[in-house]
């Protein structure tokens, strides 16, 4: 493989195109519970693409998503297989099936989270938005399950402009209800969200401006925009700067399609991102460790020539425009990103920020260890947490006992870290 191709980061298995919902916004276009594709990647197809992605290094997060991934069978078989890998596996859900039964065996095939769809505080709009009478109640039920047994969840709120005067009412929602993370989506005009209407350039802009204040202020949920890439723009514009690196929860090189995130359909094609229907080939035709290194798709990817304002902007660096959505609307990947307001002010490109290590405590190797079970999209907000009470207790050593007290006030629980594999 090429030393210049960034590490792994994160793969979406769409695993089913099955869905008990018939969203307006679907980009896999999924179809109802009985209307599947027997065309779909077998249990052991998908057991050989995890070695295969492993192989590549440890720790990449896997996605399990679909349409609806639980109405598979096998999908804690494969959230175990994995897990046993050293993936760090997240499913991604409505929610509706996420009863006791259910959670417990996700948490005991080693799922150290899951990610819940909820588009509303306002019954009737959801269940609008995700064509089911009665899903809101049973996506809430959900929440409420994972929140009992401890499992570490995430809201993802797609926002368009009938919605968007929820966001500081969804925000509180995501805080008070335990929610680890606030994930925000932006539609990219795909698969049945083709004939959506999406958000206004003016709307856009103002809700990424309330997320960067929102990611300031939040001291326990972790909010972040997804199909934003912008919202580095502003969160640099803001006063003060509020910082863009790693360390803060963001990827700060542009979108990640085809450099660090790629998705797989229940096909078994390799796309770079959900939202890009073209694909680089087929895992089931050709490796895919060599797919990854060598796709001239990828290869573009991560070399980008862009065009019109994305081109000339000097935020190109740190932003660069969402891909998908020229791709979706022209079939030019290159293209500008048309949902983004801002006109290049024809200054020089400003140059990634470095990550700023201002830690002079001491971590012991038993917190350092039980850091690493928790999952990366929620890591940072736990040692900042941690830092910050034992510096409240004028101590400069970091231990497993601080993050066993934190983790007790968090989650009310006996202080263990949520989900962890028990076969770890």
């Amino acid at each position: 493989m090429s030393a210049t191709i960034e590490p792994l980061f994160l793969v979406a298995l769409n695993l089913t195109r099955r869905c008990n919902l018939r969203c307006a916004h679907c980009y896999l276009d999924a179809g109802t519970r009985d209307v599947g594709n027997g065309d779909e990647l077998a249990t052991a197809d998908v057991v050989a693409l995890l070695e295969r992605i492993a192989s590549l290094g440890n720790g990449t997060m896997i996605v399990l998503t679909g349409g609806e991934p639980l109405l598979r069978r096998d999908i804690e078989t494969l959230a175990r297989q994995a897990t046993d890998l050293g993936h760090m596996v997240v499913v991604g859900t409505n929610g509706m099936l996420l009863d006791e039964r259910r959670v417990a065996a996700l948490q005991n095939a080693g799922v150290r989270a899951v990610g819940i769809s909820l588009d509303s505080l306002k019954p009737a709009y959801h269940d609008s938005f995700r064509g089911l009478p009665g899903a809101w109640c049973a996506t809430m039920k959900g929440i409420d399950t994972c929140r009992r047994a401890g499992l570490i969840f995430q809201i993802h709120f797609t926002v368009t402009d009938d919605n968007a005067d929820e966001l500081e009412d969804v925000i509180a929602f995501a805080r008070d209800a335990g929610a680890a993370v606030l994930n925000v989506f932006f539609v990219v005009c795909t698969g049945r969200g083709r004939t959506l209407s999406n958000i206004s350039i003016g709307n856009y802009e103002d809700v990424l401006r309330r997320l960067v204040k929102a990611a300031r202020e939040e001291t326990g949920l972790i909010v972040r925009a997804r199909c934003a890439p912008h919202f580095k723009r502003l969160a640099r514009q803001a006063s003060p700067p509020l910082p863009i690196t790693l360390a803060e929860g963001y990827e700060a090189g542009g979108c990640l399609a085809g450099t660090r995130y790629c998705r797989v359909t229940p096909e078994g094609d390799l796309t770079p991102c959900p939202y890009m229907e073209v694909s680089a080939g087929s895992v089931r035709e050709t490796d895919f460790v060599q797919l990854w290194a060598d796709a001239p798709l990828f290869k573009r990817l991560r070399s980008p020539v862009l065009e019109g304002r994305c081109g000339a902007c000097e935020y190109v660096n740190l932003c660069g425009g969402c891909r998908a959505r020229p791709f979706a609307r022209d079939g030019n990947l290159m293209g500008e990103d048309f949902l983004c307001g801002y006109q290049p002010a024809g200054g020089p490109r400003i140059e990634l920020a470095q990550p700023v290590d201002a830690c002079t405590l001491v971590w012991s190797e038993e917190a350092e260890a039980r850091l690493g079970h928790i999952p990366p999209f929620v890591r940072r907000f736990v040692r900042q947490r941690a830092e910050a009470y034992v510096r409240e207790r004028g101590e400069q050593l970091v231990t497993a006992a601080h993050l066993r007290t934190l983790m007790q006030r968090r989650f009310g629980t006996s202080g263990a870290i949520p989900n962890p594999s028990p076969r770890n």
